[in-house]
């Protein structure tokens, strides 16, 4: 089998593996921390009242089990396209790969798209207002350039922004700490739940928004050509880096709650701000946004590494148009990749709300995450020469009842509007398939002349 017409499996990557163990685990914890944690606190907090660390516990055993797949099929086949790649071997069926690649395709851009419009709210209004749409094209624009600059570049400054947007993190923890020391903060809201609300559903339900916070590593599979010694540095990466979240997350909740009641946290878009505000600890309001401003955009920029890297891939596997294969000769980066999916989140950020977005991106990626689950299982007779880690069978199997459970909560509005994407796909997979079986019959054309095509 091939990953692409002309390309073998092992066959050496075109991107350049620029990417440590070091950089993987701040890439992944990047991208989880960068979302979640700073734009749907409030969200979160609609939900389950004072009770935001139960959710995000939740949500990260859960995130576990899947990870602990991707662990064993991102070693075993590294190759850039993630889940639609694992798909294909599985199923050895090119329309369930697509839909599963389209699945976390779809995820990236409307994730991205969810980001430019946080990025544009409270936070950046205290420095000044301005149309959100604007700031959103402007926002995505520029996250589109340093993508294509290089993934080096984009790691370096992931890192730089990783370390920045932890430290506001910390910041909200030990202010809230000094606030409880000094006798004020109120430590029983964090065992409050709304009115009328049982505990196994306000936290399940919670656990489905607070999903969204850990969904970043799904990102770090679409990198995996790009990483040195995937093998051994993939797995440890992956692992440290949502425990490390996960640990934070539930700090972040438990100072929430301490510092302000749920409603006034349901009332903002900028919710860890105003529980600096109300610590007292005298944290200039810019200081603080200025950090979550760039931990919104470090969550995005990730995002959309992740999205062109899984078009790219698609579209080495003949999936998708092969024209989105193109990589810069110098940069070895796929341009063209990178302008669809940048126009595409857009677009979408131009309607809905982020509430919706996330919801969306999580029943996206349910889906994906069920046919990665299953994949590891399909795929354990199938052998590599390569060393690889192994997880235990029981992993996946829970991994696979967690995603069913978490589907079974969805709202009918989020299964209408991530029906109404994956249609689009199914479209798009038509045309593709058509497009690409019409250039194959032209004469001269060969599948040798279609992987030199894609490299200009």
């Amino acid at each position: 089998m091939t990953d692409a017409p002309g390309r073998t499996p092992d066959a050496p990557s075109r991107l350049r593996r620029g990417i440590t163990g070091p950089l993987l685990f701040a890439f992944i914890l990047g991208d989880v921390l960068g979302a979640g944690i700073y734009a749907l606190m409030g969200v979160l907090a609609a939900q389950v009242g004072g009770m935001l660390w139960a959710p995000l516990l939740a949500a990260l055993l859960l995130a576990l089990l899947t990870a602990g797949s991707y662990a064993e099929l991102v070693t075993k086949y590294p190759r850039a396209g993630g889940a639609a790649v694992f798909a294909e071997r599985a199923f050895r069926s090119p329309l369930v790969s697509f839909l599963v690649g389209f699945s976390m395709l779809a995820a990236g851009v409307v994730s991205a798209a969810g980001l430019a419009i946080a990025f544009a709210g409270d936070y950046l209004g205290t420095f000044i207002q301005l149309p959100v749409p604007l700031v959103a094209m402007v926002f995505l624009a520029i996250l589109a350039a340093l993508n294509a600059r290089g993934i080096r570049e984009s790691m370096g400054a992931n890192l730089v922004m990783t370390v920045i947007e932890l430290s506001g993190l910390v910041i909200v923890v030990v202010v809230v700490a000094m606030l409880l020391g000094g006798g004020g903060g109120e430590p029983g809201r964090v065992l409050e739940l709304p009115e009328g609300s049982a505990l196994g559903t306000a936290v399940l339900g919670g656990a489905i928004i607070a999903y969204y916070s850990f969904v970043g590593f799904e990102t770090s599979a679409n990198v995996i050509e790009e990483v040195r010694n995937p093998s051994r540095s993939y797995p440890r990466a992956l692992f440290a880096s949502l425990i490390t979240a996960g640990a934070v997350y539930v700090l972040v909740g438990l100072a929430s709650s301490i510092a302000l009641p749920a409603e006034d946290l349901v009332d903002s878009s900028g919710p860890l701000l105003d529980v600096v505000a109300a610590s007292g600890a005298g944290i200039p309001p810019w200081l603080f946004s200025a950090i979550a401003l760039i931990a919104v955009a470090n969550g995005a920029l990730l995002t959309m590494i992740m999205a062109s890297r899984l078009a790219y891939g698609m579209a080495e596997q003949g999936l998708l148009p092969s024209v989105l294969g193109r990589v810069l000769p110098k940069r070895k980066t796929p341009w063209v990749a990178i302008i669809a999916t940048t126009l595409v989140a857009m677009a979408l950020s131009l309607v809905g709300d982020l509430g919706l977005l996330a919801e969306t991106v999580v029943l996206l990626l349910l889906f994906v995450f069920l046919s990665a689950n299953v994949s590891v299982l399909v795929l354990r007779r199938d052998r590599v020469e390569h060393d690889h880690f192994r997880v235990w069978t029981f992993v996946p199997v829970l991994g696979i009842a967690s995603c069913i459970l978490l589907l079974t909560q969805q709202r009918g509005v989020v299964w209408l509007f991530g029906a109404i994407l994956l249609a689009v796909g199914a479209v798009l997979f038509v045309v593709a398939r058509a497009t690409r079986s019409r250039r194959t019959a032209e004469p001269g054309s060969t599948p040798g002349t279609q992987s030199k095509e894609r490299t200009r």
